[in-house]
């Protein structure tokens, strides 16, 4: 999945913060202080970062019939 730009529920825009947040994330940085960093506090915008799992790689392996 590819991480949309705004969240679905609110509409704050969230597409420009997850490269920061993957990048911090696998750096072992906890996700509740990079969560509350990047100025997200609502559920629906925090679930939205945690939830998205990048499924592009595995999906480009398949071919076309």
């Amino acid at each position: 999945m590819i991480i949309p730009i705004r969240c679905f529920s609110c509409g704050k825009p969230v597409g420009h913060l997850w490269q920061e947040y993957k990048e911090r994330v696998d750096k072992g940085e906890a996700v509740k202080k990079v969560l509350n960093d990047l100025g997200l506090e609502r559920y629906c915008c925090r679930g939205l970062m945690m939830g998205n799992v990048e499924l592009i790689d595995l999906a480009a392996e398949f071919k076309k019939f």
